[in-house]
């Protein structure tokens, strides 16, 4: 509960900070503001989808099963990773309607974050497959990880190698940060207010999961 509304006053005041207080980039104007919440949608995409390797991974190492439900938590960071992914393909879109006149022209960006998205909902048709398999969490697993090394490739690498309509990356090929102060520190909240949604939605998940298992070990016996 504590968390939830430290997440709904930081949120409240990132959105405060980026429409009142954060300047307009000076060549998109106000559809920079899409900034703010694009951003950190599409970092916190990469992080559940990082997320969901690394207890993947963990899943496949643990063979003595030493922690429980790593399936169920990969799979859980997963549903919130394609989330993520959709909405900041969709506030993406409304930027680009608004920077290019039109919502989608499949920019390097845009066509390989389509890719990404459709990998992930593989997954899940694969998992729904295996549903009587005993070896599901083991193939799933293997899924993610293979998954998760795509995702520089198409999240980093190929908007940067082909031409693109994208603005500037935030942090460019010289490693700078090519935004005002204001905008910087209006930036650097939303991704924290972002980031702390992203782990209190997986906390209940995983709750549900945990109930959900105690339910079915209750039938079973």
């Amino acid at each position: 509960m504590i968390m939830l509304i430290v997440i709904i006053i930081l949120m409240s005041f990132s959105i405060l900070l980026s429409f009142l207080w954060a300047p307009s980039a000076a060549i998109l104007g106000e559809s920079s503001k899409m900034l703010f919440f694009h951003v950190p949608l599409a970092w916190v995409s990469v992080l559940a989808f990082l997320t969901s390797g690394i207890f993947s991974i963990i899943y496949l190492a643990d063979k003595r099963r030493r922690f429980s439900l790593l399936d169920e938590k990969s799979h859980n960071s997963v549903i919130l990773g394609t989330l993520f992914t959709v909405l900041a393909t969709i506030t993406g879109a409304f930027w680009s309607k608004l920077s290019w006149g039109m919502y989608w022209n499949w920019d390097p960006r845009q066509t390989s974050i389509v890719v990404l998205i459709l990998i992930y909902l593989a997954y899940f048709s694969l998992r729904s497959s295996l549903q009587h398999n005993p070896n599901r969490g083991r193939i799933t697993a293997v899924y993610l990880i293979l998954a998760l090394l795509t995702v520089p490739f198409f999240v980093f690498i190929i908007p940067r190698v082909y031409p693109s309509l994208h603005p500037d990356p935030i942090i460019n090929p010289e490693r700078k940060i090519h935004i005002a102060g204001e905008m910087r520190i209006a930036l650097l909240l939303s991704l924290i207010s972002f980031t702390l949604l992203y782990f209190y939605l997986l906390t209940l998940l995983n709750r549900v999961s945990r109930i959900v298992a105690r339910i079915e070990e209750a039938d079973e016996g």
